[in-house]
């Protein structure tokens, strides 16, 4: 049987490279104001980010270097070195006191901002939980525990971030609220969301919020989330609700998409089926339950075995788990493990999962794995270790079941997030 590895980590590879800063950013940033450039960037992608603006200004426009100021904060392990944009290292998936300090400098420095300056805001996924700045009456450490609560209750992304827009003086608007006064606040954007909508990219700090105080109540009923009464005093109190359309502070600010999902899977598509493969589509904006979607891709991928087709399945989106055991992991482990549990007795076919941060899941580390592949040595490695994949799956245990098989995927940053990508190859 051909090593089908080196094949899929390219798709994987491939995918990453679409939505790189160092290559996407600068054909879309703006011309040096006569004032200064304010860049204010967070996510898993904002060091990056920050340092290609800084080529941009810096090298190919020769701003003088006094007239570059700025904030990036990023995810610990994610930050590169910079000349003039300070980077600050912060905690993601949960936040922490950098993050907490980052997004209280980021809305002084917006708020200095002047009628010759232009604002520039550099978006990745990530930047919920690096720009942290609860509302009055909420402590840091009341903010923290609702994100782990959200974490854990299987909630999609979306759903996630509505509750932090309203318990935060940055997300929901209120960033472009601070930074009113700039000549112009352009937002340069990569998304990690589905359907890539501006308002749920980093909770959507520079654009009006179409989320309500009552939504996020609601979803805090729903997932029957265990809150601080504090928490939901805030979201009873009408002075935190987010910014709407109306809000002058958008009057001369702008968004724009520079990445998205889709271009990463369109670009994974094109390889696979430059590597001969007929290849099935199922979009960049996947959402579920990883275990379940794992279930229906591996219908898929028996179908196309038994009737003697060469297929590769690519799919993007952002999958959840609902964690009801005690393990390590995240969406994509979990649904590589899932698979494996269900193909383990096919040959030929193989596959892999993985975020495109470089992470899923996990406890923060920039060592974490993003996710795992599959193959028949995998099966192989199962069958001689006695290893029961249902086992790992009732304990949310996935990244211990692929370190005893060898089969983590560990890229380490990637510096940019366009979600997940799945493909399964079926010869």
């Amino acid at each position: 049987m051909t090593d089908r590895r080196p094949l899929l980590r390219a798709l994987y590879d491939a995918a990453v490279a679409a939505a790189h800063p160092s290559t996407i950013l600068a054909p879309h940033l703006r011309p040096a104001p006569t004032g200064r450039v304010i860049c204010l960037a967070a996510g898993k992608g904002a060091g990056a980010m920050a340092a290609a603006a800084e080529r941009h200004y810096l090298d190919t426009l020769k701003l003088a270097p006094e007239r570059l100021v700025g904030i990036a904060t990023t995810r610990h392990g994610y930050g590169v070195p910079t000349r003039r944009i300070r980077v600050v290292e912060a905690g993601h998936p949960v936040p922490d006191e950098a993050g907490l300090k980052g997004a209280a400098d980021t809305l002084a420095l917006a708020g200095e901002a002047g009628p010759d300056d232009l604002l520039l805001v550099l978006l990745t996924g990530g930047g919920s939980a690096n720009w942290i700045a609860p509302v009055d009456g909420i402590s840091f450490a009341q903010k923290q525990a609702v994100n782990k609560a959200l974490l854990r209750s299987g909630a999609p992304i979306g759903e996630m971030n509505v509750v932090r827009k309203h318990l935060s003086r940055i997300k929901g608007g209120r960033l472009a609220r601070a930074g009113r006064n700039a000549a112009e606040i352009v937002t340069l954007a990569i998304s990690d969301v589905p359907h890539d909508d501006p308002s749920a990219i980093a909770s959507g700090p520079t654009v009006p919020d179409p989320t309500t105080l009552a939504d996020a109540r609601a979803i805090v009923a729903r997932y029957k989330l265990d809150i601080d009464h504090a928490v939901r005093r805030a979201l009873d109190n009408p002075d935190n609700e987010s910014c709407k359309p109306d809000d002058a502070a958008f009057a001369r600010a702008s968004f724009e998409l520079i990445a998205r999902p889709k271009q990463s899977l369109d670009a994974a598509v094109k390889l696979a089926k430059e590597a001969g493969y007929e290849t099935i589509d199922l979009g960049a904006d996947l959402e579920g339950e990883a275990r379940e979607v794992a279930a229906h891709h591996a219908g898929l991928a028996l179908q196309a075995r038994a009737q003697g087709k060469r297929i590769a399945i690519l799919s993007g989106g952002e999958l959840t788990v609902t964690v009801r055991g005690q393990g390590r992991g995240g969406p994509n482990q979990e649904y590589a493990l899932a698979l494996a549990g269900l193909l383990k007795d096919t040959a030929g076919i193989s596959a892999l999962a993985g975020d495109t941060d470089g992470a899923d899941g996990g406890a923060g580390h920039p060592t974490d794995p993003a996710g795992a592949l599959i193959d028949a040595a995998t099966f192989a490695k199962m069958k001689a270790l006695a290893l029961q994949p249902q086992a790992y799956l009732d304990n949310n245990d996935a990244t211990t079941f692929f370190e005893a098989t060898g089969d983590l995927l560990m890229p380490g940053p990637t510096l940019t997030n366009v979600n997940d990508i799945r493909v399964i190859l079926v010869d």
